[in-house]
């Protein structure tokens, strides 16, 4: 199981079909393998970097995203993708936490990353993946590849480690996610027949690639020899002119988007024909979005991915039959399906114990696709996995026909338009305000966002602060979809447990009456 080899493998069956759409620029899987083993020389030779350095990408979308993404493993290197939404302090933890020695961003990111000169210390080579002209002291993109020599593949495979993804943590510090060639593969053998993607396939990224969820497609359309499409980013004119254009047949959208797309007063305006198969992820689906999707789009049909990073990511599919007919009428949608082809999944009680059809409790699963563990952290690894399985965090339930439901986060976090939040994470930049004497940051339902991310604050005697200093204060410190988009004051002191923990249960409580999960 190495990365490289689905890469070869497309050259030899699709070599002269295109495999790379991005504006203008369009490469065949022959240009595309080039291309790929001169990055991997340079990589080695120009950049510097041994067996196992890590390499980190800072950048929207775009061809040469997918590009890095094979060069660094075929160099026998790391790659560490940097979420695009991360303030410069997070992002300086997480190239200093992996130990990147090298650092590709594009023109968006010039200016944030010149905002981190000497906060930097293991970054030893910046890489400039714009079309302009390279900033000073950086390496250009394009000079590199053409400088330097194609190189044979480092051979790197199976449990070898192939990227580190981060996600936030429960104590409020982000963990680097430890996924092996193997873990990666598996994912993609699992991914590929459960959402039909084939040689046909015409795929495009409007999900942002550093998340793992669209490495799905990253590696699963390239295993299939599909065709990959790039945008920047997400916005509905955009894709929809992309699906028009370029004859889209899928993609993967997290109901926010989707509900921004069939909404908006110009979806009538372009042919969306082509899209056959949109996948959903990170949060659940609306009745009321799937029935208007399925209104806009007819010939289009609907699966919803469920997973976490830690699991590379998928756990669970429900597919097209959950998504009309009887299974639509039954709003069997809200399910998160049935455990992956190679993937096992129980639930078990605060002892450990496994338990039966219908009773809730934590969400395990395990497989060849669960990751080696947490970079650097051995007691958070230990915590999370136990004989191969992998602790979710999340409280749910099996019915008598094998279909996960989920119901409660047994973790501190919250689902944002599709973003993990961390409740301790926003909590220490809250507390960082001189005024703050306790605070506790829950999810609360958002008809836009399926959560809202909610402080809930007391002040000191002599403390003076209101909803947006509050806001402004946290903008300064962490990414803005962590930051509370509403605060509540309160003058006694937070419920505690006791052990001493505030009881967000009971804080949530007012929020979410009325409904059947405390989840949205």
């Amino acid at each position: 199981m190495y990365l490289t080899q689905m890469l070869r493998r497309a050259v030899q069956i699709s070599g002269g079909e295109i495999a790379t759409v991005d504006g203008e620029r369009r490469h065949t899987y022959v240009e595309l393998a080039g291309r790929v083993q001169r990055l991997a020389g340079g990589i080695r030779d120009t950049l510097g970097l041994g067996d196992g350095a890590r390499a980190a990408i800072l950048a929207l979308n775009s061809d040469r995203y997918l590009e890095f993404s094979f060069a660094v493993p075929w160099a026998g290197c790391v790659f560490v993708p940097v979420n695009t939404r991360l303030a410069p302090p997070e992002i300086a933890y997480w190239l200093e936490d992996s130990g990147a020695e090298a650092l590709f961003i594009d023109d968006a990111f010039v200016d944030a990353v010149k905002a981190l000169e000497g906060k930097m210390p293991s970054v030893r080579k910046i890489v400039y993946l714009g079309s302009g002209e390279t900033p000073e002291g950086m390496q250009g993109y394009e000079d590199l590849i053409a400088q330097s020599d194609a190189i044979e593949d480092a051979g790197k495979g199976y449990d070898d480690l192939a990227a580190l993804y981060y996600t936030g943590g429960t104590t409020g510090v982000s963990k680097g996610v430890m996924l092996s060639h193997k873990n990666i593969i598996t994912n993609a053998l699992n991914v590929i027949p459960l959402i039909g993607m084939s040689q046909n396939s015409v795929w495009l990224h409007a999900a942002p690639m550093f998340h793992i969820a669209d490495g799905l497609a990253i590696f699963g359309i390239t295993m299939v020899a599909g065709r990959h499409v790039f945008i920047p980013g997400f916005d509905p004119v955009t894709v929809m002119k992309a699906i028009q254009n370029e004859g889209i047949t899928e993609s993967l959208w997290v109901p926010t988007m989707i509900n921004m797309a069939v909404n908006h007063p110009e979806i009538g305006d372009y042919d969306l024909s082509s899209l056959t198969h949109l996948t959903y992820g990170a949060s659940p689906m609306p009745a009321a979005v799937i029935r208007k999707a399925l209104e806009v789009l007819p010939g289009c049909e609907f699966t919803h991915a469920y997973g976490q990073t830690e699991c590379a990511p998928l756990v669970t599919t429900n597919g097209p039959d959950a998504h009309r007919g009887a299974g639509l009428e039954a709003e069997l949608f809200k399910s998160c399906g049935h455990p992956g082809l190679s993937v096992e999944v129980k639930i078990i009680d605060e002892d450990g114990n496994r338990l039966p059809a219908g009773e809730i409790g934590e969400v395990c699963s395990r497989g060849a696709n669960i990751m080696l563990g947490y970079w650097n952290k051995p007691e958070q690894t230990a915590e999370a996995l136990h004989d191969g399985w992998m602790h979710s965090g999340d409280g749910g339930y099996l019915d008598e026909n094998g279909y996960l439901y989920i119901v409660d986060r047994v973790k501190d976090m919250i689902i944002s338009g599709g973003e993990n939040v961390y409740s301790a994470e926003v909590e220490n930049a809250v507390f960082q305000h001189d005024a703050v004497a306790e605070c506790a940051v829950i999810g609360v339902p958002d008809e836009q966002w399926g959560e809202r991310v909610h402080a809930i604050v007391r002040l000191h005697e002599d403390g003076a602060a209101d909803e947006a200093a509050i806001i402004a204060h946290c903008h300064d410190l962490i990414a803005g979809f962590k930051c509370p988009r509403s605060v509540d004051f309160r003058n006694d002191p937070l419920p505690l447990s006791g052990a001493g923990k505030v009881l967000k249960t009971e804080l949530r409580k007012p929020y979410w009456e009325g409904r059947d999960k405390a989840v949205s």
